[in-house]
């Protein structure tokens, strides 16, 4: 995915700034502390969206001589800070707000108001979600969807995915909850609501956390690369062998890759340049996300 690809981001951006303001109001008719944790997760999904368009814009950056690789992992790290934003104002206050509202509960008050609220949130919710499962789909072929999840590049779309997906899962919950407490008179279960949104995201926030950080640290490149690298090379009849490779994803879209390679016999040295050259050629053209390649001559045991 190219990094300047940020229409996912904007429209859930301007989806959870609708459902924040609208679920604030309702909070405040309904003494819903279920439905402060919602308000208060969508108003942290907006700075989160901010944050990734952050990441974009400065993953855009040209390569200098500081970074001759490019600011293709700015995104990576911007991404990871949407995942600890997401865990500390989304799911710690949630489940802080949940076991308050279990200690001290309090009766919930004009229903109606809070449940339209969270039906017109979760068709935004649930419609942006929608958008980025049909976006997951284009993009991972035939893996299957949650190895794709564990195994894509693309932390962005990962990380609005997240958020939308545990947004919808936590609208249901507190309508739910919320109803059972207007039912029951018993305001404990909207304080069960809260916890059970709270322990929704936090487990979100920690899934993205982990894939992220992988992918900050330096992860490598879709493993379709390397399998490349070895059919061409198997093809190739001036290359007799692959002694090693290195793969590494330096941005979304963006990948290195180092290959130390066993030439035939007798080449001379234009000849070689010539095989690494067509070599770096085809690679390239099939995988034009490869932006920097490093391709060099030796012989086993070296």
């Amino acid at each position: 995915m190219s990094a300047n690809d940020t229409s996912h981001i904007v429209q859930s951006l301007f989806a959870n700034l609708a459902i924040a303001v609208a679920k604030g109001v309702a909070a405040f008719f309904t003494g819903s502390g279920a439905m402060l944790a919602e308000a208060i997760h969508s108003g942290a999904d907006c700075s989160n969206q901010g944050l990734l368009l952050l990441g974009v814009k400065a993953a855009r950056k040209p390569a200098d001589a500081t970074h001759p690789m490019g600011y293709g992992r700015n995104l990576y790290f911007w991404s990871f800070m949407v995942a600890m934003l997401l865990f500390t104002m989304g799911g710690a206050f949630s489940v802080y707000e949940g076991i308050h509202k279990i200690q001290h509960p309090e009766p919930v008050e004009n229903v109606l108001v809070g449940l339209g609220v969270l039906g017109f949130s979760l068709i935004l919710e649930g419609g942006s979600t929608l958008s980025n499962i049909r976006e997951l789909n284009k993009r991972r072929g035939e893996v299957p969807f949650f190895q794709f999840l564990r195994e894509t590049k693309d932390s962005d779309l990962i990380v609005v995915f997240g958020e939308n997906a545990a947004a919808s899962l936590g609208l249901i919950l507190a309508g739910t909850t919320l109803v059972l407490a207007w039912s029951t008179g018993n305001g404990v279960w909207d304080g069960v609501g809260s916890l059970l949104v709270g322990i929704v995201l936090l487990g979100v926030a920690l899934f993205l956390a982990i894939e992220v950080k992988s992918l900050l640290v330096g992860e490598s490149a879709d493993p379709s690369i390397s399998k490349a690298v070895g059919t061409i090379v198997a093809a190739h009849p001036k290359i007799v062998a692959v002694l090693r490779q290195i793969t590494i994803q330096q941005g979304p879209g963006e990948v290195m890759v180092a290959v130390k390679v066993h030439m035939a016999d007798g080449l001379s040295g234009a000849e070689v340049i010539d095989v690494i050259n067509a070599f770096e050629a085809e690679l390239q053209t099939k995988h034009p996300e490869v932006r920097w390649l490093f391709v060099e001559p030796d012989v086993p045991g070296r």
